[in-house]
């Protein structure tokens, strides 16, 4: 088998991120895994800091003005042109359906999935339930907004965007009572002990939450061997069954779906999944052992078959 070819300080590896210092640690996750699995030397690495679309804009919920791609787009320029040769990304952040011109080939073990609830000085509670009557809850997110509606109908949701920092400071400046964040995204800040863990029978997490994806152009078959040495097998496996099932649906950003696949005893990989109307009443979830996209694809039209029109009208399939 040829050797691969091997970045070096002359030509080193250009690591695309977003600016963000979440995106940043994860660039950097990205490269010491890289480091270790090549023994390769720090300087052969550089990382490319820029800024999304998606962090410009924080006052619409990227739903109304491009979704999803708003976090992606100028990597994806720099990545086409040869500026970078790899982009390292949040996945529940990226497309479900990907340009062909680049290749999703590796995916860092990923971190914990679940969500945590933080809530601001003089709000008593750890916990959804215990939240006062009529607290204001801050999110971006479709699915967090009608997970909590759903639970407690009298919470208002309202919208709050922004970095983690940015996030943290409205909270405590008042803006709101409360806000759900990744645990994953904290943990990787440092943040370990910020918030309440939210179990996952309780509010399922986004589809891809918590996992680092790598992408390098499609025709670049040295990159893509680099990468393959650091991709977490079971991590692709069950990130790519939520993805499949999120295409089956038809779903973007505007629609409050939850998706979670994980490894079961024995061997079997199980995927559960919800969708929901925008304010929660209504929804339809399920589950099924999935060992392929298709099958996760099979839960995504039954899901779909068995909802409600007020649910089944936010999807394209």
């Amino acid at each position: 088998m040829a050797s691969i070819p091997l970045p070096t300080p002359a030509r080193p590896l250009r690591i695309g991120t977003r600016a963000s210092p979440l995106a940043l640690a994860q660039a950097n996750m990205a490269a010491a895994a890289l480091v270790a699995a090549h023994g390769l030397d720090l300087a052969a690495l550089e990382i490319v800091p820029m800024t999304a679309t998606g962090d410009r804009i924080q006052d619409r919920a990227l739903a109304e003005v491009g979704g999803k791609a708003l976090w992606t787009r100028e990597l994806d320029a720099a990545l086409d042109a040869g500026e970078i040769d790899i982009a390292v990304h949040s996945l529940k952040d990226v497309e479900t359906l990907r340009d062909p011109r680049f290749a999703l080939i590796a995916m860092l073990e990923r971190a914990d999935p679940r969500d945590r609830l933080v809530v601001r000085d003089g709000i008593d509670g750890t916990a959804i339930a215990e939240l006062p009557q009529g607290a204001r809850l801050g999110t971006s997110s479709p699915r967090r907004a009608a997970q909590v509606r759903r639970l407690r109908p009298d919470i208002e949701t309202t919208l709050l965007r922004g970095n983690v920092a940015t996030r943290l400071g409205k909270l405590a400046a008042g803006d709101v009572d409360a806000t759900l964040l990744a645990a994953a995204g904290l943990d990787r800040l440092g943040m370990y002990e910020v918030g309440q863990v939210i179990p996952i029978d309780l509010l399922l997490p986004a589809a891809s939450q918590g996992a680092i994806g790598i992408e390098c152009r499609a025709d670049d078959a040295a990159t893509r061997a680099l990468l393959a040495a650091v991709d977490h097998a079971a991590t692709h496996a069950a990130v790519a069954a939520e993805r499949a099932f999120l295409a089956g649906l038809g779903g973007d950003c505007r629609s409050p779906v939850a998706a979670h696949a994980h490894w079961r005893h024995d061997g079997t990989l199980r995927l559960d999944a919800e969708i929901y109307s925008e304010d929660g009443a209504e929804h339809v979830a399920g589950h099924a052992l999935v060992s392929d996209a298709a099958a996760a694809a099979d839960l995504a039209r039954r899901l779909l078959d068995e909802a409600p029109e007020a649910v089944r009208s936010l999807f394209a399939a």
